[in-house]
């Protein structure tokens, strides 16, 4: 039996540069990161392999959630992969791959998060990324 996952390909009006500079420096992630109800509090990024991350989010009913994991694969501009653990259920370990593709018109980001623990944990982690990849499309859209 197969673990449940989720996969996003979105099409980004700007350069591949751009984009990945969105997901890996971390001023620029915390103006974009998750759900449209949230803020990033804090985001830490040691982008390489080996490195951590960890993003802290606050609900706008002031409820907290942190995120981390470490980096398997950087490859600038083209690909990442990293482990996903929200800091209430470390056991709960899953993995996101994103890959950026350059277009004459911008950049096709897929995201893949795959081994979740269940398929409720991908119902609710696809809303996030996808209202995430609505967030960043429309930052990214500002001069």
């Amino acid at each position: 039996m197969t673990e449940p996952s989720l996969t996003i390909v979105r099409r980004i009006k700007a350069p591949v540069a751009r984009v990945f500079q969105a997901w890996t420096d971390p001023d620029r992630l915390a103006q974009w990161w998750g759900p449209h109800h949230t803020r990033v509090e804090r985001a830490e990024l040691d982008v390489r392999v080996g490195g951590d991350f960890r993003t802290v989010l606050r609900e706008d009913s002031g409820e907290r959630h942190e995120v981390s994991g470490t980096y398997t694969e950087v490859v600038p501009e083209r690909r990442l992969v990293f482990t996903w653990a929200w800091k209430a259920t470390p056991e709960r370990q899953s993995r996101v791959t994103v890959e950026f593709r350059p277009l004459a018109e911008g950049t096709e980001v897929t995201l893949i998060h795959d081994r979740f623990a269940d398929a409720d944990a991908a119902t609710r982690h696809r809303r996030g990324w996808t209202e995430s990849f609505e967030r960043l499309s429309a930052w990214l859209d500002v001069p």
